[in-house]
């Protein structure tokens, strides 16, 4: 039997579930300003995934990094939600143009 499968869909679920609470605590903390940050993580994990020899740590490392890719599109999303109501804003934050 294969795991492979299993072993890097289970892996991308549970990222993607552990990304949803990463953002919406970034976003309310420091804005979307910190978008950098993921986008260099992003890069990191690229470039880590290229030079690990494992096929399936290798593509837990690529799935890492395209969560912190689209962590970058939801941070902006966030703050439209918080503008909305969805979520609430930081008192403590400083206002963004």
């Amino acid at each position: 039997m294969n795991f492979s499968g299993i072993i890097l869909g289970a892996t991308a679920f549970v990222t993607i579930g552990l990304f949803h609470p990463i953002v919406i605590k970034a976003e309310y903390y420091f804005g979307k300003e910190c978008w950098w940050v993921f986008a260099l993580a992003g890069i990191g994990f690229s470039i880590a995934a290229l030079f690990v020899k494992d096929t399936i740590l290798s593509s837990i490392i690529g799935i890492l990094a395209f969560c912190c890719f689209w962590s970058i599109h939801e941070l902006f999303a966030q703050e439209k939600r918080v503008k909305k109501g969805w979520f609430p804003a930081n008192p403590n934050k400083k206002k963004q143009a």
